[in-house]
């Protein structure tokens, strides 16, 4: 793709308007290579594991996730991405903090997911804990499903989350295995079968060791051709040099196989002895983590205290007296507690408030009682509607009596005082 800078400044000067300048989206389908700082300082050398440790363990997980994917019938692809994957992370992550089996299954499960052959992760566990018998030379016994087995499989989960976030979700892998048929095919050689099993070979086996994450695949076909017609002792054409096609250099192809033919002078790596370094590594890890902690804390917490005691005020420290104490209590306390309805004169009002309190309140249960408690206030309101009217009219018909009674002696008081003055 090219860029459209030089076209956007010319239509900018014949139409005199201010556009923006856009370049150019470059996406590629390549490998991700690793700089040679990152290879040589790795994240577990840092936390104190040997370089010696450290390519046994590789080796060991590759192991795993190879044997595991014949074990689920997995194709060869699926086999080499969950290898890949399995390099790349612990180039950004330690062994000692992360623990490797865990790590292998996780790459298996997500590389089987990328070549579209998906498998469970229950079955992921369960053909690990059948290597795992068979490496102790126990007897093979169903895995059970018990709470151990949850927190593995949540495990798992995690550090198949992790592995995307440390790869930053770039997961597309190209592998060799074409390249090598391509070749042949150009040698024209592909009728010797010797010679492409024995180069098929070579880079599966490849795979254990970190070539994929420092070379192009053509590069590393071209090296597994080139020690399989060595070791067969199958001449290939040198002027012009065969692997010049894409782009070779001997050197290259030189390294490669150096890288290759040191895994087999390396003997089976002992995973009861790195599994007790680790653990060794991992203890002494917590150890310094829990450390730092109390160093932090004990660190942060006196400066919090001269920050408190210089922003609070004199009259601020001063304690409030004993009655002021009370009220604010009284208030936090009505405050808390919800609106009680109001007192009724039966005596037996205390006793359903203490049973309403000591049952649990179950949804239904409030909702019932909410309404109750509604219908009885409602209730309770038009019967003291009803007492206060009946108490009025009462009063009321009282005033009229006493009025009517003081007229009627008025009257009579009157009648009386005349008839005397008559007579």
């Amino acid at each position: 793709m090219e860029t459209k800078g030089e076209n956007s400044n010319e239509e900018n000067k014949e139409t005199g308007k201010t556009r923006p300048n856009y370049g150019c989206v470059k996406l590629t389908l390549e490998n991700c290579f690793l700089p040679l700082e990152k290879l040589q300082k790795t994240p577990s050398f840092c936390d104190g594991l040997s370089e010696e440790h450290e390519y046994d363990l590789r080796i060991l997980g590759c192991e795993l996730i190879q044997t595991s994917g014949i074990l689920l019938k997995l194709p060869q692809v699926a086999m080499a991405t969950g290898q890949v994957l399995f390099h790349r992370f612990y180039y950004s992550k330690s062994f000692v903090r992360y623990p490797m089996e865990v790590t292998a299954m996780a790459c298996i499960t997500l590389a089987s997911k990328i070549e579209e052959a998906p498998r469970r992760i229950r079955d992921v566990i369960n053909v690990f804990h059948h290597m795992k018998q068979i490496r102790n030379e126990q007897e093979c016994h169903p895995l059970v499903l018990d709470q151990n087995y949850i927190n593995l499989k949540n495990q798992v989960i995690k550090a198949e989350r992790r592995l995307l976030k440390e790869l930053g979700f770039c997961v597309h892998i190209k592998h060799p295995h074409k390249f090598i048929v391509t070749l042949l095919q150009v040698l024209e050689s592909e009728k010797n079968h010797r010679l492409m099993q024995t180069a098929w070979n070579y880079m599966n086996d490849s795979l254990r060791t970190d070539v994929f994450v420092r070379y192009t695949p053509e590069t590393i076909a071209c090296s597994c051709i080139y020690l399989s017609a060595r070791v067969l002792r199958i001449p290939l054409p040198r002027q012009p040099a065969w692997f010049e096609i894409f782009g070779v250099s001997e050197t290259e192809i030189q390294e490669v196989c150096r890288i290759i033919l040191k895994l087999y002078t390396r003997g089976q790596p002992n995973q009861e002895l790195l599994d007790e370094v680790v653990g060794n590594l991992r203890k002494e890890y917590e150890k310094m983590k829990q450390k730092s902690r109390i160093i932090v804390e004990n660190g942060i917490s006196p400066g919090k205290a001269e920050v408190d005691a210089t922003t609070k005020s004199p009259t601020k420290q001063s304690s409030p007296p004993a009655n002021v104490e009370k009220e604010e209590q009284s208030e936090k306390s009505r405050r808390n507690t919800p609106e009680s309805p109001k007192k009724s004169s039966k005596p037996n009002n205390k006793v359903r408030r203490s049973r309403s309190r000591s049952r649990s309140r179950s949804p239904s249960r409030s909702r019932r009682r909410s309404r109750s408690r509604s219908h009885s206030r409602r209730h309770g309101r038009r019967h003291s509607r009803g007492r206060s009217s009946r108490s009025r009219s009462r009063s009321r018909s009282r005033r009229h009596s006493g009025r009517h009674s003081r007229r009627h002696r008025s009257k009579y008081s009157s009648y009386v005082h005349s008839y005397i003055t008559t007579t």
